[in-house]
């Protein structure tokens, strides 16, 4: 015989059984200890229904296993030391838990530690090169003493632990110790783990490691580096861990993932997986490799489930998972276009942007009254509505879903100090944006509601001056140094003075692969009478600055200019 198993069991015992009499009918002794918190009435049954199995037996000594304390190593001492007792053909002892599951036929494990009688194949690096670690200790795991439990009693954990490290009460490593970390789950040689059981030192080093922090995580993995021969730092078992530490569980539709891994075993599989135990507890010769274990095969899916899970997606944010904040993270699925300002100076832009580019465009999705989707549409991709109350309820998300169910297809909108402001602060944060002012335009549509006779004296001014003041704000916010949104923006003046060439670098980046350059200008909306506009607010005593500069006079191309300008007067 070339191994037998040392099998940990405290819950799902119907599989642990299943797996058990898999691995003695394959020629692999087993000896099962059974946590003593493990209740009679599952316990009896259980060992009854095992008891007529040859190469089965239960460990002499039921030990009481607590997560991190010395119970878990207690347990695995005193079974590997009953089966090898009993069985002194054995040349390795594996070690298993009962949700571990053979993911290669037994007599490939065989032949394959046959080839290795004095090969120890366990996870042990020095602590200075430990990495893994969550939330836990390093260097302080054996420096400290953890007589209790950290998951039962936390709060007498962390004070005991504190008055430990402010006492100073370091203390000293067994001579010729050096600590290592590893995996739990382990295939060690016969002489290895006899060199350990018989060690003339075992009682010293059993009650150092009595106290310290998860000792089946250095136990075997720092004394195999006094007594080992041929020590491999890896596992033959695939287990899993998630950036909390936690253990993967693997379910029926990772059935392909874990024959690519090669393993001999996996852990941690769900107890309900009912076609992984059916297709692995066969022994079937057509699926034998004779393959080197190598996990690092799915290495890289881990590591991009592990991405997702604290990431996510840009875009997505479900219900039940909110991913990190970085401030260089996109915050939507795709990149975007914010015009604040262009509807005013250029009457009916949005149509002319959408033939100019074939992108979609819609008015002021953030406007008071609803969301002006294009082509006046009520509800838009992702069954987005209209309702302004629902948009204001959780404007980044309105914007993100919008986003993100127009996967494909870049989204423009128009934007304005009367609308709702909350969503430019994500908007701002959001390297997908792209954000255009074109700052005082306002005043475009103050001056033709004037005109119109909606609005008029006193009330003017302060509408005057309320958006003025929003749009600073809006200014400030988009010229902070956090900003990865790309910003431009121009007084409505400076703006005037050559639209179609500030136009230009918007459009190249927008639609860079537009078939063709637009072969029609916007329309400019009307400025007969505006300079004498800002100058009558000014008048009444608004600091009115944000527009620009225009003379009293001001007329759409000025007198003695006679460079044709870019753009259609109305």
């Amino acid at each position: 015989m070339s191994v037998g198993f040392v099998m940990l069991v405290h819950t799902a015992l119907d599989r642990a059984a299943q797996v058990a009499r898999h691995l003695a009918a394959s020629g692999c002794p087993v000896v099962i200890h059974a946590d003593r918190k493990v209740p009679r009435a599952e316990f009896e049954p259980f060992a009854r229904g095992l008891a007529d199995v040859p190469g089965i037996a239960f460990a002499g000594r039921r030990h009481r296993c607590e997560w991190g304390m010395w119970g878990i190593v207690g347990a695995t001492l005193d079974a590997c030391g009953d089966l090898l007792t009993a069985h002194p053909g054995l040349r390795h002892v594996y070690l298993c838990s009962g949700s571990c599951l053979p993911l290669r036929p037994l007599p490939e494990l065989q032949a394959y530690l046959a080839a290795r009688p004095e090969t120890d194949f366990i996870e042990s690096v020095t602590i200075d090169d430990v990495v893994w670690t969550k939330g836990g200790f390093d260097h302080d795991r054996f420096a400290l003493r953890f007589p209790v439990s950290f998951r039962k009693r936390r709060r007498l954990f962390d004070a005991v632990t504190r008055a430990q490290k402010r006492l100073g009460m370091a203390r000293p490593l067994p001579e010729g110790i050096a600590p290592h970390l590893g995996s739990q789950w382990w295939c060690l040689s016969r002489t290895t783990l006899e060199a350990i059981l018989r060690d003339p030192r075992r009682r010293e080093l059993d009650r150092f490691f009595r106290s310290v922090w998860i000792p089946d995580e250095s136990y075997f993995q720092t004394l195999v580096r006094v007594h080992g021969r041929r020590v491999e730092s890896r596992s033959l078992t695939l287990s899993k861990f998630d950036h909390f530490g936690r253990p993967h569980s693997f379910y029926d539709d990772h059935l392909q993932l874990l024959r690519r891994s090669d393993c001999f075993f996996a852990r941690k599989i769900w107890p309900r997986a009912d076609r992984l135990y059916a297709s692995f507890l066969s022994n079937d010769p057509k699926v034998t490799k004779n393959a080197e274990p190598n996990p690092g095969k799915i290495d890289r899916l881990f590591s991009h489930a592990t991405d997702r899970r604290v990431q996510g997606r840009p875009g997505l944010i479900m219900q039940s998972r909110f991913p990190a904040r970085r401030l260089d993270a996109p915050r939507t699925a795709a990149a975007y276009s914010v015009f604040s300002g262009f509807a005013e100076t250029l009457p009916g832009f949005e149509t002319w942007l959408g033939r100019a580019t074939g992108l979609r465009v819609h008015g002021h999705l953030f406007a008071p009254a609803r969301a002006e989707f294009a082509g006046g549409a009520r509800i838009w991709n992702g069954c987005l509505p209209d309702s302004a109350a629902l948009r204001d309820y959780n404007p980044e998300a309105f914007l993100a879903n919008l986003v993100w169910a127009t996967r494909g297809e870049r989204q423009c909108f128009m934007f304005g100090p009367a609308d709702a402001q909350e969503v430019m602060r994500f908007v701002a944060g959001d390297p997908n944006a792209q954000v255009s002012i074109v700052a005082g335009a306002w005043a475009l549509a103050l001056f033709a509601r004037e005109q119109a006779g909606e609005l008029t004296g006193g009330a003017l001014r302060k509408e005057a001056a309320r958006l003025q003041k929003v749009e600073l704000a809006h200014l400030a916010l988009m010229r902070s140094g956090w900003v990865k949104a790309r910003v431009r923006a121009w007084s409505l003046a400076e703006f005037l003075e050559a639209p179609m060439e500030n136009l230009a670098p918007i459009l190249d980046e927008i639609a860079p692969r537009a078939p063709r350059r637009p072969t029609e200008a916007p329309v400019l909306a009307p400025l007969d009478g505006f300079g004498a506009f800002l100058q009558r607010l000014r008048n009444d005593g608004m600091n009115l600055h944000l527009p620009g500069d225009f003379p009293v006079g001001h007329a759409p191309t000025p007198p003695g200019d006679a460079r044709p300008r870019p753009y259609l007067v109305r």
